[in-house]
């Protein structure tokens, strides 16, 4: 990247700002047309100026300021006119007499760079004002700040581990013929109250389908539990629409209806298979009680 002198980088910002007169603008117009690295750099004074834009809106003045104005500029005194100094006697200069050209060469120049640094001080003093009203604001009261500034608001949020799950208690019927060997076991999760059946030596007929009701004192008639399935396993969760000691306390029966199951919601065939749950794993017990 190109080194820049202190006057390019005065000339910069007091472009950015707009404090140059015409002819130092086309002269740093010119620079940017040929140098991209200068123009760079006026950019970047662009960018940080431009900040001061997002703090500061327009403000109208009020009508009567623009009347006092009126009024004031249609009472003033006629303007004297312009008396421009005599120039000074030009000066000769000898051996031993000092270059007076030279040094007022040497002395616009000084006063430009001497301006010029001003206006880079003021800027940089703007700048540094505005980022300190921007962190405050942005503390304090960030919901004044635009949203390509605003700062993210950080929260803080407890993470908690999940509490270990409690095993609940296991029930299970085997469900068969009087007397015979088991057709079908019943496992009921006493928290969900979720059913598996697992087929064991029962072999539905062709056309028919095993189907697999709920007989308690408290309905008035069985509930189908649904269609067993021709795989080994089959689950569902309808056991827990009903209350969870009907559930322990009920007889379950397995009936053989037509394939598809009961039309109409009754079993048309005597029970088959029967069997009560009982209490296979018990609830784990309360840890303050170990």
């Amino acid at each position: 990247m190109t080194a820049y002198t202190d006057d390019h980088i005065a000339l910069a910002a007091e472009y950015a700002l707009g404090t140059l007169d015409a002819d130092e603008r086309a002269q740093v117009e010119t620079m940017m047309s040929v140098d991209r690295d200068f123009t760079a750099m006026v950019e970047a004074w662009q960018h940080k100026l431009g900040a001061l834009n997002q703090m500061v809106g327009s403000v109208e003045p009020p009508p009567e300021v623009w009347d006092r104005i009126r009024t004031a500029v249609g009472h003033s005194e006629p303007q004297a006119p312009i008396v421009l100094p005599q120039p000074p006697p030009p000066v000769t200069p000898g051996l031993d007499e000092p270059d007076v050209a030279v040094d007022n060469a040497n002395v616009i120049r000084l006063s430009a760079k001497a301006r010029r640094w001003r206006t880079v001080a003021t800027a940089a003093s703007a700048i540094a004002a505005a980022l300190v009203a921007i962190i405050a604001v942005g503390l304090f009261q960030p919901d004044l700040l635009p949203d390509s500034i605003r700062r993210p608001r950080t929260q803080v949020v407890e993470a908690r581990a999940p509490a270990a799950a409690v095993p609940s208690a296991q029930y299970v019927a085997i469900l068969q013929k009087e007397g015979g060997s088991p057709a079908f076991i019943l496992t009921v999760d006493g928290a969900t109250r979720n059913f598996t059946v697992r087929k064991v030596g029962a072999s539905a007929e062709p056309g028919k389908s095993f189907e697999l009701w709920l007989i308690s004192d408290k309905l008035p008639r069985p509930r189908s539990l649904g269609v067993i399935g021709g795989s080994d396993f089959t689950s569902r969760p309808v056991l827990a629409s009903y209350d969870a000691d009907m559930v322990k306390a009920a007889t379950y029966a397995v009936t053989i209806e037509q394939a598809g199951g009961s039309p109409d919601g009754n079993p048309h065939s005597t029970p088959v298979f029967t069997g009560k749950l009982i209490e296979a794993v018990p609830p784990a017990a309360p840890a303050s009680a170990r």
